[in-house]
């Protein structure tokens, strides 16, 4: 003798719990769906290169220097913005980068984690100690960008902040040294 009432239980069962799997699979295939176009859409990328660095001596010897610091056309043309984020301060406090050409932005830290986004804009990184973030965008308008910290990183943290200036590209004029300052304005 068989027990049909705990057969077809069973069965309803079995039935229930495919249902439930097909559905939380469906779930999860939109929204892995979503997170990719949205990636895509607005072109969102992971981290382009690893680099490493020295946080004790990163301002004391190679591309970090204080005197490296800012905007600088290189020989090939190419405009490249080097920043040190540093408890509670962005140096240089403003950067100069022209609008309308690629633009690389390199960032470093010797303490602590740090993060920063240009408001109005597509970059948004963190600065971590021991490496270099480095972010390539294009500026689009004329203006002023505000660069925030957003990690908090201690008791100066809603004081760090920078100004990034986008100028028009005739004006963008790099002196005998390759620098643009906020200054030339």
């Amino acid at each position: 003798m068989t027990d049909r009432p705990a057969e077809i239980h069973e069965q309803r069962i079995l039935g229930t719990e495919l249902l439930w799997a097909v559905g939380v699979g469906v779930l999860v295939a939109a929204t892995l769906s979503v997170v990719v176009f949205t990636a895509l859409s607005r072109d969102i990328n992971p981290p382009s290169n690893v680099e490493r660095i020295d946080p004790k001596t990163l301002h004391l010897s190679g591309e970090f220097e204080e005197h490296n610091l800012g905007t600088t056309v290189g020989p090939d043309g190419r405009v490249t913005a080097r920043i040190i984020a540093t408890q509670f301060m962005f140096v240089p406090r403003c950067i100069a980068v022209p609008r309308g050409r690629a633009v690389t932005l390199r960032f470093a830290s010797p303490d602590v984690i740090h993060g920063l986004l240009i408001t109005r804009t597509n970059v948004n990184t963190m600065v971590v100690p021991g490496f270099v973030a480095q972010v390539h965008t294009e500026f689009t308008r004329d203006e002023d960008l505000l660069m925030p910290c957003h990690e908090y990183c201690g008791l100066g943290h809603s004081e760090m902040w920078a100004t990034v200036q986008v100028m028009p590209d005739d004006r963008f004029k790099p002196g005998p040294d390759g620098r643009v300052s906020c200054a030339q304005r």
